[in-house]
Order: structure tokens, then C-alpha cells, then sequence
């Protein structure tokens, strides 16, 4: 496999179905968005070092309201919870779309674990209010 075949060759994005679809080389994969949006590779998802990560609850309902290409090497999603921090390079991605059994079911297994839903709350429907890293936080903007 060489780092070309792991750029998609086409994207398209399903919103009423909350579906991003990566063709590559080796054929379509379809992500869905609560899957990109739980392993988004922000800093506020992933933390700032090894077993800080964040779980990410309440997520079912997400969808994907902005795509757009980084250069040559990424994508920046933006999700409707106003999520949108963190970039998707082509091997992060070519990793989610080529490991998604395990990735989500290690996902449920941990929301599980934490007596956590993947179904919104009351809480997680209400706009967020979020700081870049700079600013003491790790997040976007103002929704």
C-alpha cells in the first residue's frame, strides 16, 4: 500500500443519510458521522498526551455540516454539535475507514464501561461554547 492509495479518490458527502463515503483505490467506505465525530483527532477528543482521551457521549444524532480540504492532506469537518477542530489527514482517515468494526466496537465497549449513551441528552442538544487550545481550552468557536 503506498501513501497515494490512501488518499481518496473520490468524497462524497450523504447528509440525510449523516454519511461520508471515501472511495480509494480498494474500494468505497462509508463513515458514518457520529463515528468521525467520536474519533475526531482534536486535542479536546484525543487530549494533549497518551490516555487522555475523551469519551465522547450523546453523539447519535451528529451530522456533518461543512467539509473542507486542507491542502493536500487533510479535511476540516465541521459537525452540527459545532464541533470543528481537529484535521482529518488521509491517514487518519484511511486508518477510521479500514479499522471501523473494531474502532466502534471499542467505542460501545468504553460507553458501556462508563454507563454512557451514545444518545443525546438535553445537555448535549444545547449550543456549545468552546476556547481554542491557546485560550485555556481545546475547541472551536462560539455556536
Amino acid at each position: 500500500m503506498t501513501r497515494a492509495d490512501k488518499i481518496p479518490q473520490e468524497i462524497r458527502l450523504q447528509q440525510e443519510r449523516r454519511v461520508l463515503t471515501l472511495v480509494y483505490v480498494d474500494g468505497a467506505q462509508s463513515l458514518p458521522a457520529e463515528y468521525l465525530r467520536v474519533y475526531s483527532p482534536s486535542a479536546e477528543v484525543r487530549g494533549h498526551g497518551p490516555g487522555q482521551d475523551v469519551l465522547q457521549t450523546g453523539k447519535a444524532e451528529v451530522s456533518i455540516t461543512d467539509l473542507e480540504p486542507v491542502g493536500q492532506y487533510a479535511l476540516k469537518i465541521t459537525f452540527s454539535d459545532g464541533h470543528d477542530s481537529g484535521l482529518y489527514d488521509w491517514d487518519y482517515l484511511y486508518r477510521l475507514a479500514h479499522n471501523q468494526d473494531a474502532l466502534w466496537q471499542d467505542y460501545l465497549d468504553r460507553l458501556e464501561k462508563a454507563g454512557a449513551s451514545r444518545t443525546p441528552s438535553a445537555e448535549d442538544l444545547k449550543p456549545k461554547h468552546t476556547h481554542s487550545c491557546g485560550g485555556g481550552g481545546c475547541g472551536g468557536k462560539a455556536v
